[in-house]
């Protein structure tokens, strides 16, 4: 037998033992997932449902000045629906303090937000923006989210604090306070060597407020 001859017959017998070894095992095991590394039959994994995200809500942080509700809420509703939007302020002085939270009505529009804006350059800030999963939201998150922040006006609440109503002891006390300022203002100015001759208090020689209310 030539050469030509043995290797050609070697080809056919190797090619009939893969059939044989591959052919039952591809026909039995063909939905199968993986071979077990200790042997046995072949296995199929279960079929698992795959999960739908459910994320409807965002943080975003480093918020710059200027951005607020109704910037926020028209600049972010081209992207979708939006369910609430609140901007975290100062109770005191209503000042932004850089970060809030915004829910959309759909889950897969919120996670496009996130993917877009998250490091955002706005204002010269990077925006921070934050899938928040639902068992992370905090149930007293959106608590007056409908009553956005108006500005106080403490001018107003300054002056009804200062022309309410004192008794005679409440306006001594005040009296006394006065007074106690002043002495200190003049020594600074004498320690200073300033020639000035400070105006007597006008709250001091009089005998009381122009409105007392005299307690029972």
């Amino acid at each position: 037998m030539g050469a030509k001859a043995r290797k050609k017959n070697i080809t056919k017998t190797l090619k009939k033992g893969a059939s044989e070894f591959s052919a039952p095992s591809a026909s039995k095991d063909k939905t199968a997932d993986f071979l077990p590394l200790e042997g046995g039959p072949a296995r199929k994994l279960p079929d698992t449902e795959v999960r739908e995200s459910k994320v409807t809500v965002l943080y975003i942080g480093r918020i710059p000045h200027g951005f607020y509700e109704n910037e926020m809420e028209g600049f972010l509703k081209q992207f979708g629906t939006i369910k609430r939007l609140r901007l975290a302020r100062n109770k005191k002085t209503g000042k932004s303090k850089h970060f809030g939270f915004i829910e959309f009505e759909s889950p897969e529009v919120a996670k496009v937000v996130a993917e877009t804006m998250h490091n955002y350059l706005l204002f010269e800030h990077l925006l921070q923006v934050r899938l928040i999963p639902p068992e992370h939201v905090h149930p007293r998150l959106w608590k007056g989210v409908n009553h956005w922040y108006k500005p106080l006006d403490w001018v107003k609440i300054e002056r009804k604090r200062q022309d309410k109503e004192r008794t005679l002891e409440e306006h001594n006390k005040l009296v006394e306070g006065i007074l106690k300022r002043d002495k200190k203002r003049r020594k600074r100015i004498e320690a200073a060597g300033i020639d000035y001759e400070c105006p007597e208090m006008v709250g001091a020689i009089q005998a009381a407020p122009k409105k007392i209310r005299f307690e029972d």
